[in-house]
């Protein structure tokens, strides 16, 4: 498995397909334009103007688009991944999209005589940089094992989920845990600001007790320094947050604070924010 077919050149695509060259695997890529790959085709990957073209002779495809509608595009367009795939090959969507959209697609490439994983990622572009993705994998167990060291090219922290779509629903569930995590975040900065207390050491105070969290580490310090640069940003959140809210709606299931919080990133997102980062949530607070 040593030639791959990257496809989502984003940032969060770039950085992986750095790690992957590094590790000497061989690298064809696809773009609709050349002038935003040239960083990574002067790493060593090798640029194609067609999905066909790039994933014709490669043993793997490894899919890292924006939203689902980009995920049936390059898989189910004529002249497309499942089009273009030998058989017997493999393929990967690090994309989170909806679980239904990977059980047809794994079903499509089933009939085809290809192996089909959906592994959505999460971890940020610094998880990216440095290798270190939380990978979340759906599909036969034993594809997982046959592809475990090209996600470990990219990821630490890697599991076998169960079958198709199964790590689309992983990965859904851990967006709702962010999504109640950093709004409890946000709501306690703003209930301490209001109050009168020195942020630095409130936040001090809290960190290492049950407060503490991944988001009150990462998100807190920018909120303070008004840096919404994203690490996420709030437009690929809002996609998220929509497809677990249709998946919860199908087990007529009462989140409620998947649907607060998912209402407060969509006005943010309407009011132009979408490109920040997830930490931006404040502004919904008045912060």
């Amino acid at each position: 498995m040593k030639n791959i077919a990257f496809i989502g050149t984003g940032r969060m695509g770039k950085p992986m397909i750095k790690n992957l060259i590094k590790l000497g695997f061989s690298i064809e890529i696809y773009a609709r334009s050349i002038m935003k790959v040239y960083d990574i085709i002067s790493n060593g990957a090798k640029y194609h103007s067609s999905v066909y073209d790039c994933a014709k002779d490669s043993d793997v495809a490894i899919t890292m688009l924006g939203v689902p509608k980009d995920v049936e595009e390059v898989y189910f367009v004529s002249g497309g991944l499942l089009d273009s795939m030998k058989e017997g090959s493999y393929i990967i969507d690090m994309t989170t999209d909806s679980p239904s959209l990977a059980k047809m697609i794994h079903d499509e490439a089933t009939k085809r005589g290809l192996h089909f994983l959906d592994a959505p990622v999460t971890g940020g572009v610094s998880g990216a940089k440095n290798a270190s993705l939380s990978i979340m994998v759906g599909g036969d167990e034993e594809d997982y094992n046959a592809c475990l060291p090209l996600f470990r090219a990219m990821g630490t922290n890697i599991n076998y989920m169960g079958g198709p779509g199964m790590g689309q629903h992983t990965k859904l569930a851990n967006q709702i845990i962010i999504a109640g995590t950093i709004a409890g975040v946000c709501e306690a900065m703003t209930y301490a600001k209001a109050k009168g207390l020195d942020m630095p050491k409130f936040l001090r105070a809290v960190s290492t007790g049950g407060a503490g969290s991944r988001q009150l580490e990462s998100a807190a310090p920018k909120i303070l320094d008004r840096d919404f640069t994203p690490g996420f940003s709030i437009k690929h959140f809002v996609k998220d947050l929509l497809l677990a809210v249709d998946e919860a709606g199908k087990e007529n299931l009462n989140l409620d604070v998947l649907l607060t919080v998912m209402s407060h990133y969509k006005k943010l997102d309407d009011d132009g924010f979408g490109e920040n980062g997830t930490q931006t949530l404040i502004k919904y607070y008045g912060g």
